[in-house]
């Protein structure tokens, strides 16, 4: 049975098909190191370097790969709490967060509201991008991403501390000078705290790339859009891996707008079609698709499927009043435009991009920058 929610989740199967958008997965780039502060440390657990080690030194045995959810665990949080206090920081910002989208890609199970259920008062929408979050819970975060609860991010202060939590139990911790007595500290936990360059975990940027601003232009586009029928629908990605669908009228454009998260990466579609029955008959004999459909109060809904679940798919969509069928392959999901949410202030500040359609490059050169 398919989840029919607006947060996309669908079999392995399906992923391992060449060609599916990259930024659809739950993937952490590698990274250009820019945003990242001069001194980085990789801590791991001291007992992965030590029990089936070779005469070189290097382990040639199983490392643990999930939390211990006890002492370790503790040991972890205990490092990236005494390199905060080295700094002198009590808040982080979350950065690039994410939740399972096709696949969940960590060793253990995720677990309901991702490991997130306390931490933000209005849930998944407290979980933005540029959320600031005092420094508990922050180890918070740090412990549901060591348990690979689902949730996913960075969490950082600009140019002076960073914290990434990697795979196989790996934490980096970056931070703008040497942290000499955290880092004594955490030897004493059993942990094994070694420099590194850079964090391989740091957001990678892409230089000279086309990125429109969901700002007053935007909007003014789009509510042309929806008047002269080319536009329908929006697609709000809040998390790496979660989106809302909102129904566009000439009226209510605006109130989409206010309700909007944080930073978040829009893609403007056209309306859906009342010709369901031509939408089902579009279905590929295989595939992964993304079935959106509208139900008689004007809510959108969308799921995720592949071949397998085409029967439940179609079962749902059956009844809709209008609908919509999207490919997740590359070069076949191309919307009419996109943008990314600035801030209240109208600056982009938000480091993720949308993929640039021929609309959106057009607007470039229309706004060629400097």
């Amino acid at each position: 049975m398919i989840p029919y929610t607006t947060t996309r989740d669908t079999t392995r199967s399906a992923v391992e098909r060449d060609g599916i958008l990259p930024e659809l997965l739950r993937i952490r780039r590698l990274a250009s190191h820019l945003d990242i502060p001069p001194w980085t440390i990789k801590i791991h657990c001291q007992g992965v370097h030590t029990k089936g080690s070779s005469s070189h030194g290097h382990y040639t045995g199983p490392e643990d790969t999930g939390s211990d959810h006890g002492e370790v665990e503790a040991a972890y949080l205990q490092a990236v709490a005494a390199f905060a206090c080295d700094i002198g920081i009590d808040h982080l910002a979350v950065r690039e967060p994410q939740v399972p989208s096709i696949a969940h890609f960590g060793v253990e199970p995720p677990v309901d509201g991702f490991g997130l259920d306390g931490l933000f008062p209005f849930g998944l929408t407290g979980f933005h991008d540029e959320a600031e979050v005092p420094l508990d819970i922050g180890l918070e975060l740090v412990r549901a991403m060591l348990r690979d609860s689902g949730a996913w991010c960075r969490l950082e202060v600009e140019d002076m501390f960073a914290v990434h939590v990697g795979w196989d139990q790996y934490l980096y911790i970056s931070s703008s000078r040497p942290c000499k007595e955290a880092l004594a500290r955490t030897r004493t936990t059993g942990l094994f705290p070694e420099r590194l360059s850079a964090s391989p975990y740091g957001f990678e940027t892409e230089e000279g790339g086309v990125q429109r601003p969901g700002d007053d232009d935007f909007w003014a586009d789009l509510h042309r859009a929806v008047a002269d029928g080319s536009a329908g629908i929006l697609e709000e990605t809040y998390l790496e891996g979660a989106s809302r669908w909102h129904h566009l009228t000439c009226e209510g454009v605006d109130t989409v707008r206010a309700g909007l998260a944080p930073r978040a990466r829009l893609a403007v579609w056209p309306p859906l079609s009342s010709d369901v029955d031509a939408v089902l008959g579009a279905l590929p004999a295989e595939g992964l698709v993304e079935g959106v459909w509208q139900d008689e109060e004007g809510h959108i809904f969308s799921a995720v499927a592949d071949e397998d679940d085409f029967p439940n798919l179609t079962a749902q969509i059956g009844s809709a009043p209008a609908a919509a069928l999207l490919s997740f392959y590359a070069g076949e999901r191309v919307p009419l435009f996109t943008a990314v949410m600035p801030d209240n202030d109208g600056v982009l500040r938000a480091r993720w991009r949308t993929e640039p359609t021929p609309s959106d490059r057009d607007w470039a050169l229309r706004h060629p920058k400097g």
